[in-house]
């Protein structure tokens, strides 16, 4: 094999192993990030009921804190449905107001945008 092609190797495979670290320092971030949220920001029903476990809640109270639970959930979906179309309202007349004032391309940007915002956010409560 001649030093051309013993470089060309040499580069492929240098290309190859920074890959697989940047990809495994990529991974391990990640994880790292995960653990470190979820013991801020526990999201979701599972880390609500282990904070709930954490008090060590004898069977009377655990049932009377989901029961507590559950009609308060029963009470803000009643008001989420009662103000949900003032919203709405609220906001295509903030939509209306907007798209006067942007250009085309403004608007199209900022609904794009705002979209993204939304999906990052991820899907509300019902």
């Amino acid at each position: 094999m001649d030093n051309a092609n013993k470089s060309k190797w040499r580069m492929r495979i240098a290309a190859l192993i920074i890959f697989v670290l940047g990809f495994s320092a990529g991974a391990l971030a990640y994880n790292v990030f995960r653990a470190w949220s979820g013991n801020h920001f526990e999201a979701g029903r599972g880390g609500f009921e282990q904070m709930l476990d954490s008090l060590q809640l004898n069977t009377e109270q655990k049932t009377q804190v989901h029961q507590i639970l559950a009609d308060t959930r029963e009470q803000l979906q009643a008001l989420r449905k009662e103000t949900e179309p003032r919203f709405n309202e609220i906001r295509q007349r903030t939509d209306d107001r907007l798209q006067k004032v942007l250009t085309p391309e403004q608007w199209t940007q900022f609904q794009q945008k705002r979209d993204e915002m939304r999906r990052r956010r991820g899907p509300r409560m019902p």
